[in-house]
């Protein structure tokens, strides 16, 4: 912990600086604002809304301090779709820097109580985090991440390209696509010549589509063939 900090980004929301990588959790021009933009509304909200289901499988790629769970999980509770969701992240925070977040304001309070009481059980093996939610979270690197499950939509939220590059590489991107299933949705913050290029090889429609805040740009993609 004594390498991470909680500091508030321009919305008002709080997100973690990891003085070790030098990079921040979310972005610091908002933490909530990027991620009901790139994650809840053009990842969740956009599957649904052309794949409507009462089910929803999601599968997160740095999962962090867990805000775009608890986001994605307060929509389907109060839309009644239940939500599976698994995080990959290789160093997990611990309970107490978690429990800083104040993310709580922005969430039922069902869900906010839930998460921190389950939080460290969810390193182990799933947990029903709401009647409509579940959680596990894997503490592996993204590579060494395997299942036999197929994802609606993977939630691609690693550190920037200049501070982790190893998990924008074509070999990562690879990895992780083998788990969505055809027809199912990549967001991610983004947008490179590489990245996009990397995905149309793996069958993957490109959307170029607003970023949130000060980002000109993200990306979506859509898994058209295995």
């Amino acid at each position: 912990m004594e390498n991470l900090s909680i500091v508030e980004t321009a919305d008002g929301s709080k997100t973690i600086f990891n003085a070790e990588v030098g990079e921040h959790y979310h972005s610091n021009h908002g933490a909530l604002q990027e991620s009901l933009h790139v994650f809840v509304n053009a990842g969740l909200k956009y599957y649904l809304e052309n794949n409507p289901s009462d089910e929803v499988n999601i599968c997160e790629v740095g999962f962090g301090t867990g805000l775009n769970f608890l986001l994605s999980a307060n929509h389907c509770t109060a839309e009644k779709i239940m939500l599976n969701y698994t995080g990959i992240e290789a160093f997990p925070l611990k309970q107490e820097i978690n429990a800083q977040t104040g993310y709580d304001q922005y969430i039922s309070t069902d869900v906010w109580a839930s998460y921190q009481q389950k939080y460290i059980d969810c390193l182990t093996n799933p947990q029903q985090i709401s009647t409509y939610s579940s959680l596990k979270i894997e503490p592996v690197r993204l590579l060494h991440f395997d299942t036999n499950q197929k994802f609606d939509l993977i939630y691609y939220d690693a550190f920037a390209f200049r501070y982790q590059p190893e998990m924008w590489s074509d070999e990562s991107i690879k990895h992780i696509l083998k788990f969505l299933k055809v027809g199912g949705v990549f967001v991610t913050y983004a947008i490179t010549g590489n990245l996009k290029r990397s995905l149309q090889s793996l069958g993957c429609t490109i959307q170029k589509i607003p970023g949130a805040g000060k980002k000109r740009e993200m990306l979506r993609a859509v898994k058209n063939s295995e």
